[in-house]
């Protein structure tokens, strides 16, 4: 059987496309996401952003845990058995990454000043009269 020219060309063309495709597709795929810096593409927990006009920074800590901070002072972050995080500012909204608990922290405070004491896990109480949520007035 004597297959025609058109026929033979139309397949080698279709060949050609999905052959480039495949390749342009699995450059995109392996390319880190463009909002994240290329030394922490890697670390799950890395974030550098302003949220509500405070710069949030987040990254693994030594354990593997994530490290938070707002405005340069440290904010604790606690694990869920749900798997979500929660913050001394708000102790009852799991929040579903570290990323999220930290907004929420955020959009707690209001304008008022993270506590050096908010870092502290277990302190729940400011010395100096501050709330009992680990914020300042």
């Amino acid at each position: 059987m004597i297959v025609p020219r058109r026929v033979a060309l139309r397949s080698l063309f279709a060949l050609a496309v999905t052959a480039f495709t495949g390749g342009a597709l699995g450059r995109i795929t392996t390319r880190p996401p463009s909002g994240a810096p290329a030394g922490n593409a890697r670390d799950p927990h890395a974030f550098d952003e302003m949220y509500g006009g405070r710069h949030l920074l987040g990254r693994s800590g030594p354990g593997g845990e994530p490290v938070a901070l707002v405005d340069g002072r440290p904010l604790h972050l606690m694990r869920c058995a749900d798997g979500g995080y929660v913050t001394p500012i708000d102790h009852y909204e799991s929040c579903p990454t570290p990323l999220a608990a930290v907004r929420a922290a955020v959009d707690g405070l209001g304008t008022a000043r993270l506590s050096p004491l908010a870092a502290a896990h277990g302190v729940h109480t400011d010395p100096t009269g501050g709330s009992p949520r680990g914020v300042h007035a």
